[in-house]
């Protein structure tokens, strides 16, 4: 169903070497604003990594994956990053658009409940007859019939409190809701930084509890790619050595950030990019395969899984959104284990 690469990234790196002298211009457009788990685009930019690929990279912040999908659609940005949920539906509904995930990042997605133990939510078991705050264009809200289904939730025993995102964590710092949908590097760290101590927060990831989806993967415009295979696939490779930069150290990550946020903060950023890393990113499939590739078998239950969500107006098939074909060697991609 997947295809690997041709070219490898020392191949991908010779062809691209005369481009290099020429900086080849890329726009890069990510699905939020600069915060921590953005960190590996701009430590590929600030270490070298993009230069020695012979691009000259900029990131532009979004307004969400619905946001970056059309963008990369378009060809206006030949590479960007969303989630791989919202791509499925967007191709679904624009049949043959030119767009397809080519390097998977969140390999655990970020839907997760948040909720506090002193409003007697420790686990997944107890959600039913609890009040669940969710705000209604939420990433994690649109998924929970899934975790639902999948847990045999009896959601009737629920109250769902539509909540606006500005007022979700302060709602559930109030204790007018139990818990609240989000995601895992976000409300948690806005519920702590309401003064909520970490013991009484309660993370629920959908990752854990039977939910297969997959999350944020790096997206290319297929015209792009099929025109200039050596370059994505440097790109890829480049953006993967950022990955293993942030790992190596998060602060270090966090301050390329904030470099180019200076109204962030420095240690927030740090732990939200711990989180996503330790999450999200780095887990034992990624350990022991490497970033940036997909399951086929997970994939396929996940699409089916969406179904629970979705209907779908044409029959799915993974390889109209995910392609393994210009990931660097894996050797590029291992993370440490």
């Amino acid at each position: 169903m997947f295809h690997r690469a041709i070219p490898t990234l020392a191949a991908a790196l010779l062809v691209a070497a005369p481009v290099a002298a020429q900086e080849t211009d890329m726009n890069f457009a990510l699905d939020w604003r600069f915060e921590g788990p953005s960190a590996p685009y701009f430590l590929a930019i600030d270490n070298g990594h993009f230069a020695a690929a012979g691009l000259d990279v900029s990131v532009v912040a979004g307004e969400g994956s619905l946001d970056a999908i059309p963008k990369v659609a378009s060809g206006a940005f030949p590479m960007g990053f969303a989630d791989i949920n919202s791509l499925v539906r967007f191709l679904d509904q624009n049949p043959g658009a030119p767009v397809i995930a080519a390097m998977m990042v969140y390999d655990n997605p970020p839907f997760s409940i948040v909720g506090r133990v002193s409003q007697g939510i420790s686990g997944i078991e107890d959600l039913e007859g609890s009040t669940l705050g969710a705000p209604p264009p939420d990433g994690a809200w649109a998924q929970f019939p899934i975790l639902a289904a999948v847990n045999d939730i009896d959601v009737s025993t629920m109250t769902i409190e539509p909540v606006g995102f500005p007022t979700r964590e302060p709602m559930l710092a109030e204790g007018n809701v139990d818990a609240v949908t989000g995601f895992n590097f976000s409300s948690y760290l806005s519920l702590a930084r309401l003064g909520i101590p970490e013991d009484d927060i309660t993370t629920i990831l959908f990752s854990d509890h039977g939910v297969a989806l997959y999350g944020n993967a790096v997206i290319v415009n297929t015209e792009f790619a099929a025109a200039n295979p050596e370059i994505v696939t440097a790109a890829l490779g480049a953006i993967a050595m950022g990955v293993k930069d942030a790992i190596a150290d998060p602060a270090a990550g966090a301050a390329a950030v904030i470099a180019r946020n200076p109204a962030g903060d420095v240690a927030l950023e740090t732990r939200r990019l711990e989180l996503a890393l330790d999450a999200n990113i780095v887990t034992d499939w990624v350990r022991a395969n490497g970033m940036g590739d997909i399951d086929p078998a997970r994939m396929d239950t996940a699409i089916e899984q969406l179904r629970l969500t979705y209907e779908f107006q044409n029959e799915p098939d993974a390889a109209l959104y995910f392609t393994n074909a210009y990931l660097p060697e894996a050797s590029v991609r291992m993370v440490a284990q």
